[in-house]
């Protein structure tokens, strides 16, 4: 149960430099290149971006009126309780040069969960549980790029949740792309003892199962290169 508003800026236009390279016998064209950006983009911290092999890096954000964090856990051993997180910022850095040296960050509000049940959000957003008074925010750190098969990519970086943080890796499995605008889906599996949540024992599933379907917008200017 965790998981993931950034300020949404006009758009910018791609460098060119791969529209030309070969991808798989076919010339890459503008549709392919953002569905490579989109990702890029999930998985969602707080990430600085490291050093880019390439002399420009373009900026994107995730789009939080449309981007979708979403959970699942077993309750009860029977039913199992769904529910979704808000995106609070995001920062995306691509490295044109090389996709898999750019960064990914991305904040969610810990105390936007939302089970559509009031009394238990309540309880979910307490010291059993997601403890928001003292960790308000949940963060992804993107550590690792790298494409796993065809337009499969896998996502490796660190998530903070409860103050703890430990490695997680996100499947992207489908893009889209239309202009300044692309999307994604990616999931991953948590177990929730990882990250200090021991509330219930069995009565709560200790495995967390977390989607995201998220939109990207690239923003007004590219980043400077580190």
């Amino acid at each position: 149960m965790q998981l993931l508003q950034s300020e949404l800026a006009p758009e910018s236009v791609l460098p060119a430099p791969l529209y030309d390279m070969a991808f798989k016998g076919a010339r890459v064209q503008r549709e392919k290149r953002l569905q490579v950006v989109i990702l890029a983009l999930l998985v969602v911290s707080l990430a600085a971006p490291g050093p880019f092999s390439s002399a420009r890096a373009s900026a994107w954000e995730l789009d939080p009126a449309a981007t979708r964090i979403a959970f699942s856990v077993k309750n009860l051993s029977v039913a199992y309780v769904d529910g979704t997180f808000r995106l609070a910022s995001s920062r995306v850095v691509l490295d044109d040069g090389d996709l898999s040296r750019s960064t990914i960050e991305a904040v969610i509000d810990a105390d936007s969960v939302d089970t559509d049940e009031p009394k238990r959000d309540a309880h979910l957003r307490s010291a059993d549980f997601l403890d928001v008074t003292r960790y308000p925010t949940i963060a992804f750190r993107s550590t690792r790029v790298e494409q796993a098969d065809g337009d499969d990519w896998k996502v490796t970086g660190n998530l903070t949740l409860r103050g703890t943080t430990r490695p997680v890796v996100l499947d992207v499995q489908r893009s889209t792309a239309e202009g300044s605008r692309a999307s994604a889906h990616a999931s991953t599996a948590i177990d929730r003892r990882d990250f200090g949540i021991t509330y219930s024992g069995y009565a709560v599933g200790k495995q967390v199962a977390i989607t995201i379907d998220a939109v990207g917008i690239k923003t007004a200017a590219d980043a400077p290169p580190g």
